[in-house]
This record gives structure tokens, sequence and C-alpha cells, in this order.
């Protein structure tokens, strides 16, 4: 629920005579790519494709996380913020930190800016695992300039279930005509604080943080100067089929790739999961969260038991939707949402103008910790349903610099990781994937198909 809105790598090296090189090579990446499948009772052979498939696309699985816990992005600087805007520290756009923020007042940190691209500021709060929080406490985040005044604020709570889980508000600097503030270049500042730190039950003690700040360069065209009126805010039936399993990732930088389809995770009491959908220009986006029915009994009823929140690709917050839970199976549906578009800026409410570039949007899951007082602390399956409708466009046409990729563009390899599907054929391993095998037999096999194709390549 938000506030104001509703709610290791190594190398092998090769040896002997040096005659089968190119098999060495093949036999090296089959090794690699079946270790992946795991030991005896491994999870079914969904969970293993999904396991060969981020590896085939050249990503990673987040590592399990506990209940409550939060993956860091592995490059993230550390970085203190300051009492005090005159020791402020610079957050580079593009750059991901980490910091801490203190129980109570604000910790500052510098911007510097031109006088024509947009800057999108992140704080993703996380409380330590086990603390106690209160309904609305929670992370505010400002964006303010060399005069003290706000360009923009943006703030993130807790929610009814009072659940501790990380939590991410965005600020903006941004060049528009409805603005007459913060335009010019210079230093500007973003400052971050806690909502309610002495708010009942919530604990004293300081939040890590992930701090992101992303840059946009102006368009060449200035374009329309409105949001569209007329876009389809029907809710579609969600997607039929077979759940796919695709495990969740522990953070924003970890997040899963999924696409239009049923993706199916088990999330346990207190934990939260982040999956990302590559949304190209003019595509509309649908989510539905399900949970299934508990396999370990219990009877009652939790109000706010799941929170599916959705971030733009600065992960500033879209929509969200909650689920109550009696142990039985329960779905919610995010409200409809216009297709991605720039003009969507314009637009008077901040739902739609969140939905103002491409990228991957982010949908994070987080099951409530009281879930576990009712119906145990066991998995509960968790079903998303993801529809995206609308041809893809061309983009606004920005001036100057190219629009970083991994941001505010889509990729003919995020479609594909997204799907499944990236790193070419995967077949074999598919094969692999399905016959449940653990680590010992997927050696013996990879050991095969080395020493065969290196016998053929020297008969040749």
């Amino acid at each position: 629920m938000r506030a104001g809105r509703g709610t290791a790598r190594g190398r092998t090296r090769a040896a002997g005579n040096g005659r089968f090189p190119n098999a060495v090579r093949v036999g090296a990446a089959a090794l690699a790519s079946v270790v992946v499948l795991g030991p005896v009772g491994a999870p079914p052979a969904a969970h293993a494709t999904a396991d060969v498939r981020a590896a085939a696309a050249g990503g990673h699985r987040s590592a399990p996380q506990d209940p409550g816990g939060y993956a860091f992005d592995d490059d993230a600087r550390r970085i203190e913020g300051t009492a005090s805007t005159a020791d402020a520290a610079e957050l580079v756009p593009g750059r991901t930190y980490r910091s801490t923020l203190p129980a109570s007042g604000k910790v500052y940190y510098r911007l510097e800016l031109d006088a024509a691209t947009n800057v999108y500021a992140s704080a993703t709060a996380v409380p330590p695992p086990g603390r106690t929080v209160s309904v609305i406490d929670g992370v505010k985040v400002y964006v303010e300039d060399g005069e003290g005044r706000s360009c923009d604020v943006d703030t993130a709570s807790f929610g009814a279930a009072g659940s501790p889980h990380p939590v991410a508000a965005s600020a903006m600097r941004e060049i528009s005509p409805r603005r007459s503030l913060c335009k010019e270049a210079g230093t500007y500042y973003v400052a971050v604080e806690r909502v309610d730190p002495d708010g009942p039950g919530s604990s004293p003690d300081p939040w890590e943080m992930e701090l992101t700040s992303v840059s946009e360069p102006p368009v060449e065209s200035a374009g329309a100067t409105s949001a569209p009126r007329d876009w389809n805010s029907a809710t579609p039936r969600p997607v039929a089929g077979q759940p796919e399993r695709r495990p969740g990732g522990a953070g924003f930088a970890h997040a899963t790739p999924i696409g239009q389809g049923v993706w199916r995770d088990d999330i346990r009491p207190g934990q939260t999961l982040f999956y990302k959908v590559p949304v190209d220009w003019g595509r509309q986006l649908y989510a539905t969260a399900e949970l299934g029915s508990s396999a370990s009994g219990g009877s009652g009823y939790v109000a706010a038991a799941l929170d599916l929140d959705l971030y733009n690709p600065a992960r500033g917050h879209v929509v969200d939707a909650g689920v109550g839970y009696d142990g039985g199976q329960k779905t919610e549906s995010l409200a409809p949402l216009p297709p991605v578009a720039y003009v969507n800026r314009h637009a008077v409410g901040r739902q739609t103008g969140a939905m103002r570039f491409a990228g991957s949007y982010y949908l994070v899951a987080h099951l409530s910790a009281e879930v576990a007082t009712t119906f145990g602390d066991g998995p509960v399956p968790l079903t998303l349903r993801v529809r995206l409708s609308g041809d893809a466009q061309e983009g606004p046409g920005y001036a100057g610099e190219s629009v970083p990729s991994d941001v505010f563009t889509v990729t003919g390899g995020d479609r594909a990781a997204a799907d499944g599907t990236a790193g070419g054929d995967d077949t074999a391993f598919r094969a692999l994937a399905a016959g449940g095998i653990g680590t010992g037999s997927a050696l013996l096999v990879g050991l095969g198909v080395w020493t065969l194709i290196a016998r053929r390549r020297a008969d040749a």
C-alpha cells in the first residue's frame, strides 16, 4: 500500500596436447551448463529449466533469500548521507549506491545537473529482518534545488499489514512547461527520511538503503503537451494456461525477467519477490496476482496478506493491489493502465504520469509476515498472470546522447530473457532439466557429449 496513493565467476583452462581445442571448449561449456541443474532432489523440471534459461541468457539467479531479506545491487558503491547539504556526497546518474537511513532526520546527497535533462532519484529502504514497523512508517524522498525549494517529493509506506519489507520511493527533477522551478543548471539535493519513526511499533534501528538516479535526455521535438484522454481502460480476462516456474528475485537489481504468460513461484510470509517485465512504447501492461490454497491448514483471514506493487523503470511507483487471504485461492488485478507513452507525463494523475517511458517495469510481491500466525510459516503458492497488449511503437526521438539501453528502451535481449529463450537453442539442456537428473548424472552426460564431439572431430 502507498501513502497518498490508495494504497563467483572463474575461467576454465583446458589441459592436453591441443588436438581438439574446439571440442574442449564445447565440452567445458556443456559441463558448465549441466551443473546448473543441481543435485538429486532439486526442484522440478520447470525450476531447472528456468535456471538453465537464466544461465543461457548470460544472467544469474539470485540466491534464495531469507524472508524479509533484500539482495542489493552487486555493483552498488557505499556512500554516506549527511545531515547538512554542505557536506553532501554526489550521486552520479546511472550508478547505484548503498547507504544507511537513520531512525530520525533527513540525510542529504548531491546532484549536479544541466538545464535540459530530466533526472529521477529513488531510495529503496530495507528494514532489518525481525524488526517491527508501524503501518504508516516508510521512506520519503525529496529533490530540492539550491534554494531549498521542492522540485518533487514521494512517499512509500508499509501499508495496512504493517509487515516490514523493502519499500521504494522516487522523486524527480523534471524540465516541464508545467513547472516553473528547478529548470536551471546547478546543484540539486536528494533528501531521504523516515516517514514515522516514532509511530507505535516502529523500530529505532537504522535501515539500509539502495539509491539510484537515472537521467533522461530531452526530445528533439516537444510534441504534444497534454496526456491522451482516450485509451482502452477495460480489464481483459487474465492470461490462462499452465503456469511456468520462474523463481522471483530478491531485489530490483536481481529481478527475474518475465513477459506475457503465467508464472509460478512459492512465497513465504515476510518475503518479497521481484520480477521485471519489458514494456515497449505503445504497449499496455496488465497483471494479476493469485495466492493458491494453503497446504499447511489453519483458519482465519488476513485482510492485507499480499501486496503487489508495480514500479516503472526509474523505480517510481505506479499502482498496487492488495489480496486478502483465508487459506483458499484468492486473486486480485492491478488497475488498468494506459499504454506507455512519452506524453503520459503531462497527465494530472501520478499513476498515468508514471507510465512515461519504455523499459523494464517491476512487479514486486510481498507476503505479509502476519500470514505465518494464521497459516504457518510454510510457503504459499503465488501465480502471476501477465498480459501485454497493443503494438510496439517508435520512441519519442531523444536529442543528443542516446538513451541508456538498460533503462528507457527494450532490446531483443530483454524480450528473449523475459520469454526464457535468450542464449539460442537450449533444447538439450531443457531435456536434461525435464529428466530431473542430479549433478553426478549431469556430469557424466556432459563428459559423454565432450568425448563424442572430440572423437567425431578426430575422425574428420
